[in-house]
């Protein structure tokens, strides 16, 4: 094969995968309830670095309808939902608010690639101690 066809075959494949529906279902659903804040800092940090995946307030940028990527982002949001959501606090049995002060403090959290693409999710140190305190006071500790 020609570096032609390779080229046309890879194009067409692009093309032909926009028509696969899944990662393609961007519906937030209503917020059913939320936790109590400790402070609208907490609150705020929380929204800029973890509420796209977190929430039932996710924000779809243009690179999420495009796949693959839109797959994984996808997947990436639902996987959060699943297990920690602050749009069904108190309905949704998964939710484990200590867990995440821990996944922030650990620095798995927010995803590596995450702040690459939103910039208002790169905390400064003094932001990261103080969503990581926030998280504490409003869901406790282990």
């Amino acid at each position: 094969m020609n570096k032609t066809k390779i080229l046309i075959s890879l194009i067409a494949l692009a093309i032909l995968i926009q028509f696969i529906p899944y990662g393609k279902d961007h519906t937030n659903p209503a917020i059913i309830s939320t936790p109590k804040w400790d402070s609208p800092r907490t609150k705020k940090l929380f929204a800029n670095a973890c509420a796209d995946c977190h929430s039932f307030e996710t924000k779809w940028p243009l690179y999420s309808k495009i796949a693959p990527v839109s797959w994984l982002v996808y997947s990436d949001v639902q996987e959060g939902r699943d297990h920690f959501n602050v749009s069904a606090w108190g309905v949704q049995k998964k939710n484990k608010g200590d867990e995440a002060a821990k996944a922030v403090q650990e620095g798995d959290m927010p995803m590596f690639i995450y702040p690459w693409m939103h910039p208002k999710a790169r905390l400064s140190d003094q932001e990261k101690k103080d969503l990581i305190a926030g998280l504490k006071a409003t869901f406790g500790q282990e």
